[in-house]
């Protein structure tokens, strides 16, 4: 287990690097052996190619060229005598090896008698010969085959000239033989001249001559391709001229030096633009090259130099990993590219300056570049590299990680937002000086709410169902707060700091503070309904509201610091808040002030809270007009006057004291949430009281029904509220009015007259009411 625990952690620190480099490696290869990437790939290779440095021409070979100026001067195509002449005069110079890149399988004009008596006896003769076709190509080009004459073929004194074109029309690859449809074998033209020079060689490197490295079909950056033959990538020399040119017309006119085709490879053919025997190679048409075309005699002297320079000069062929060693090259990336990343996201918040973004910036460039010139130098050491995998593989494992850490970052978005508005997180996360520390002086409204008699309740429940009653409740009234544009600044328990003002100031933002607190309460039902289908007791919030000037701002320290208002109107927005019972809103006079026009109020009191050296008022809410529009619901019947007053004893608490003194009451009408007494005495306003009553056996229900002969007696916790406006509540109690005792009669009757001098009328909010006293007053319908 302790194994499995540690495998988890190690994971979960490593958790971005974990899902995003197999994720990418996964994605890269089945792309490459898609062949998604293969154009890519084939076009950085030209572009390698294209970066190296200038090579010196390869001497020992020499392209005899059949340019526009010949034809100008000779016609064409030239008749046999011509090409007698032409080939006598360079197997006058004793080269070792002459190929004849053109297409002479019948007689052409006169002197073929003479041609084909050259042919029998040039042993070092090479001639052309091509089987349209015979190697796939992906490109499409006019193809036709090519015979070769018939005294060469006779002697066996032929080359297959067929070029493989890949699918962007570009010759990268070289063939050293093919099959024929009859089955024999036929090795190329560059593969025969070679061959011919490797014979006058001290040591004849044969085996190095015909096995260079085979190419497959997956190999390198290709995908699928036909490797019908022996096919090798060509290592294209990279020169000004590569080798040494010379016209058909210098020949016939014997301005050549002596030397100047002694021991060569000579080939012969077309160079003249205009008969199109021409190809696009690595070295055409790209970023850092001269050229637009290479002639097909130029890329069978490009073959001819390479299998010399392999053979004699040890110049590197171009080799390909296996393909295990390829995907581990491409997963070794995108470890590299999702390392850097995962690793920049420690960077603490004090060094997230423009610096350091410049230098995150740059280590991707440097080690990007330095893949660039891993992969450039691995070539001119003869090792084609999956450079395209890899840079995809190093990228996109950053940018998996990026993507991982934006998402997450969405979500611990999500999660500040439900206890900010969209507004502030953005004003908090996305300006210069949102997670800056420190604060500034400012007006707000604030607002505390808190769970009346919770902890009496909580101490008797498990502390796992007091936890899900505080995620029903928090959760409820997060979802209150946010339309009204409130910062949640801090769960206190069972209690909740709200502020209107910070991080962002409004010109209403007391007035969205108190409709806050009426949506609240009013959610309180959708609570309370939660609550009892998960057999858990209802409970009751009451919320206090003050505005004045405070700090506002990120406190803290740079590792760790949270957003908060610090001022004495904090404390007093507390003091406001004890004043309250269940259901009530309470504002202060700063506040009313700012709302005085739209707000209804249930009247107002004087009250002295801890560290207020005068008495303050504060205002009890009902409702709210104007854009708004919420009230409080009315609840007048649920005080229901009771057959029989019911007797009570009762002592007022001070502070956190019990008083000594008893004092003598009845209850005439009651609910589950309040009562109206007749007491001994007169009472002030918000004080509590701890009631004692006792109901006998045989006490009726309130519609006339004899009762079940339930007995109940009990204490309940009490605040004494102030008479308010005719048929309206503050809350969940009810506010008795002097109508409403107008309009029941029979209760007012039943007072006894002579007692009524003595006795006041004090209306209470029950704080904590007794289970069964609750169950008692459901089962006598007084609800």
């Amino acid at each position: 287990m302790a194994k499995v625990a540690r495998l988890k952690n190690l994971l979960w620190k490593w958790r971005g690097i974990a899902i995003a480099a197999p994720s990418i490696s996964v994605v890269v290869i089945a792309l490459r052996l898609l062949g998604a990437l293969e154009p890519l790939e084939l076009s950085l290779l030209d572009q390698f190619f294209r970066w190296r440095s200038p090579e010196p021409e390869d001497q020992r070979v020499v392209v005899v060229g059949i340019d526009e100026a010949d034809i100008r001067q000779y016609g064409w195509p030239i008749d046999d005598a011509l090409l007698t002449q032409l080939l006598d005069k360079v197997r006058q110079q004793k080269p070792r090896a002459i190929g004849l890149d053109l297409a002479r399988d019948k007689p052409l004009g006169l002197g073929y008698a003479q041609l084909e008596k050259l042919f029998k006896t040039t042993p070092n003769l090479i001639g052309a010969s091509k089987t349209a076709d015979l190697v796939a190509s992906n490109f499409a080009i006019a193809s036709s085959d090519i015979a070769p004459p018939p005294a060469l073929a006779e002697l066996d004194q032929v080359g297959a000239i067929n070029l493989p074109v890949d699918a962007d029309g570009r010759v990268r690859r070289g063939l050293l033989s093919l099959r024929l449809p009859d089955g024999k074998t036929s090795l190329s033209f560059g593969l025969q001249l070679s061959l011919l020079y490797l014979e006058q060689e001290k040591t004849v490197p044969f085996e190095q001559a015909l096995n260079p490295p085979r190419l497959n079909a997956n190999d390198g950056g290709y995908s699928h391709i036909d490797v019908g033959g022996h096919q090798f990538i060509i290592n294209y020399r990279r020169s000004a001229k590569g080798f040494q040119f010379v016209r058909m017309a210098e020949v016939l006119e014997g301005k050549l030096a002596p030397e100047v085709l002694r021991d060569r490879v000579v080939i012969i053919g077309v160079t003249a633009v205009s008969l199109r025997d021409w190809f696009f190679t690595p070295l055409d048409s790209g970023i850092g090259s001269t050229r637009i075309f290479t002639s097909g005699a130029e890329v069978h002297a490009q073959i001819v130099s390479h299998i010399l320079s392999s053979s004699l000069d040890g110049r590197a062929t171009i080799h390909t990993w296996e393909k295990y060693w390829e995907y581990l090259w491409i997963f070794g990336w995108a470890l590299a590219g999702s390392f850097l990343i995962w690793q920049w996201r420690n960077v603490s918040s004090k060094d997230r300056e423009l610096l350091v973004l410049v230098a995150r910036s740059l280590s991707i460039f440097a080690i990007g570049g330095g893949l660039v010139a891993v992969s450039y130098i691995a070539l001119n050491y003869g090792w084609w590299l999956p450079f395209v995998p890899a840079m995809i593989a190093f990228l996109g494992g950053g940018a998996i990680v990026t993507s991982y850490l934006a998402i997450t970052a969405a979500q611990v978005r999500a999660y500040f937002s439900r206890y900010l508005t969209d507004a502030v997180v953005k004003s908090l996360l996305e300006t210069p000086e949102g997670l800056k520390l420190g604060g500034d002086r400012r007006k707000v409204s604030i607002l505390m709410c808190d769970l009346r008699g919770f902890s009496t309740v909580s101490e008797k429940m498990p502390p796992e169902k007091v936890v899900e009653i505080l995620n029903v409740f928090l959760g409820t009234m997060t979802e209150a707060i946010a339309p009204y544009q409130g910062t949640i600044d801090e769960f206190i328990g069972d209690a909740i700091l709200v502020l209107f003002g910070a991080p962002i100031n409004r010109e209403d933002d007391a007035a969205r503070a108190v409709a806050s607190a009426i949506a609240m309460q009013l959610a309180m039902r959708s609570v309370n309904e939660k609550l009892a289908h998960m057999n858990l007791p209802e409970i009751a919030m009451g919320i206090g509201i003050n505005t004045g000037e405070v700090v506002a701002g990120n406190i803290g320290s740079q590792s760790r610091a949270k957003y908060a208002v610090v001022g004495n109107h904090v404390n007093l927005t507390a003091r406001i808040e004890s004043y309250t019972v269940g259901g009530q809103i309470l504002i202060s006079e700063t506040t009313y002030q700012e709302v005085q026009d739209m707000v209804k109020t249930n009247g107002s009191m004087q009250v002295e809270p801890k560290g207020v050296s005068q008495p303050i008022s504060i205002y009890d809410i009902w409702g709210i007009e104007g854009s708004y529009g919420l009230e409080l619901p009315s609840i007048n019947e649920s005080l229901q006057v009771l057959p029989t007053p019911i007797p009570i004893t009762y002592r007022i608490l001070e502070e956190k004291h019990l008083g000594t003194d008893i004092f003598t009451g009845e209850i005439r009408r009651l609910s589950l949430y309040g009562a109206e007494i007749f007491a001994s005495q007169d009472i002030p306003v918000l004080s509590n009281l701890k009631i004692h009553l006792q109901v006998p056996v045989d006490y009726p229900r309130v519609d006339g029904n004899q009762n079940s002969e339930i007995a109940v007696s009990g204490e309940i916790y009490a605040k004494v509220l102030k008479r308010q406006q005719p048929n309206r509540t503050s809350g969940l109690e009810q506010m008795i009015s002097e109508n409403f005792v107008l309009e029941n009669k029979l209760a007012i009757a039943s007072i006894p007259k002579q007692r009524s001098p003595k006795f006041k009328i004090i209306y209470l909010h029950f704080t904590t009411v007794p289970s069964e006293i609750k169950d008692w007053i459901k089962a006598t319908k007084l609800l």
